[in-house]
């Protein structure tokens, strides 16, 4: 499943490329066909990510809510600003980019978007899929080998497989497959979302946002494992995060919310905070501190070079040499060093 950083670079796709713009909007499987004719010909005016889910508010009061689930997935084609996570996707972004990015080596040019910024603020994800790209000028040291195809390609791109739904403006086509929601809200039903979700440290005041979380963890008798996958309690977090994060803070995953002290529990939203910042600007769950040069582009490239305890099942802790455990908490896989995390 697509964790916050994953929908955070979403938003920014479509910020970049749709607000503003009058949309066509259209359903080629049928699931969502009431909801496109609603949004058919209007414009987004904003968009945001809440933890999981992207809000893209649209004139006439209507909002469209996307939560991706397990299986869902955004396929941008036409003129977009690509990065060399956004190519090493082929052009689809959502869930957990685990298959890495290839950086450019040392003295290559970085590639930077309109605003001058580098454009690792875009998005990245794990799946290839056929996606049709004009490339910008952004994008002319991109061809063929990087998955992406010449500027001629056909457009609008064809529809490839079950379409929930198709936005396009005049350049630009997002096709979303699979999601878990996919709907046209009022703005008092998306308020009402927003409302039962925990707070996530790109929305709101920082302030506010580090006390909800730090009383919400600590009134609960409920395993810190658990808590910091309930998206009331923390937004965004998910099972690499999750590992990750335990590992850093030394805590055993089945100590209740309510006995870990106050300073641990700040400790672990800064935490948070820091690392949803480095998932965003790179497209990467980069947990691993210290990296530089060739370790940094490798872990990039592979997650078996980012990680503390995820997906280290059975292997020795980067640490202290004691295997590290897999176990299942609440149907979701845990990875973790029962010696550092004590």
């Amino acid at each position: 499943m697509p964790e916050g950083h994953s929908v955070h670079r979403i938003a920014r796709q479509f910020a970049r490329n749709f607000v503003g713009r009058p949309v066509r909007a259209s359903s080629p499987q049928g699931r969502f066909a009431d909801g496109a004719a609603q949004l058919d010909g209007c414009t987004p005016t904003t968009v945001r990510a809440v933890g999981k889910q992207m809000f893209m508010e649209f004139d006439g009061d209507l909002w469209l809510r996307v939560h991706l689930g397990l299986y869902g997935a955004w396929d941008f084609a036409g003129e977009i600003l690509v990065d060399p996570t956004i190519a090493s996707a082929n052009g689809r972004m959502g869930q957990t980019n685990q298959r890495g990015t290839d950086l450019a080596a040392p003295g290559d040019a970085p590639i930077f978007d309109d605003a001058g910024e580098n454009s690792l603020a875009s998005i990245g994800a794990p799946r290839r899929t056929r996606v049709h790209v004009r490339m910008s000028e952004q994008t002319k040291g991109l061809d063929e080998a990087d998955g992406l195809e010449a500027p001629d390609s056909e457009w609008p791109p064809p529809v490839v497989g079950q379409v929930r739904l198709r936005l396009m403006t005049a350049v630009t086509c997002a096709d979303l497959r699979g999601p878990t929601a996919c709907v046209v809200e009022t703005p008092e039903q998306v308020a009402a979302v927003i409302a039962r979700l925990g707070p996530d440290p790109l929305v709101g005041d920082p302030r506010e946002n580090e006390e909800r979380f730090v009383q919400a963890v600590r009134r609960r008798n409920v395993a810190i494992g658990q808590l910091l996958m309930d998206q009331s309690v923390v937004s965004g977090i998910g099972n690499v995060y999750r590992a990750e994060m335990l590992f850093r803070a030394n805590l055993d995953p089945h100590t209740p919310g309510r006995a870990i002290p106050e300073e641990i529990v700040r400790g672990l939203w800064r935490d948070w905070v820091e690392l949803i910042r480095i998932g965003v600007e790179t497209g990467q769950m980069m947990t691993m501190d210290g990296l530089e040069g060739d370790e940094w582009r490798k872990a990039m490239a592979h997650r078996d070079d980012r990680h503390w305890v995820y997906h280290r099942a059975g292997l020795p802790c980067r640490v202290c040499g004691t295997e590290i455990v897999l176990e299942e908490m609440q149907a979701r896989k845990l990875y973790w060093c029962p010696q550092c995390q004590r």
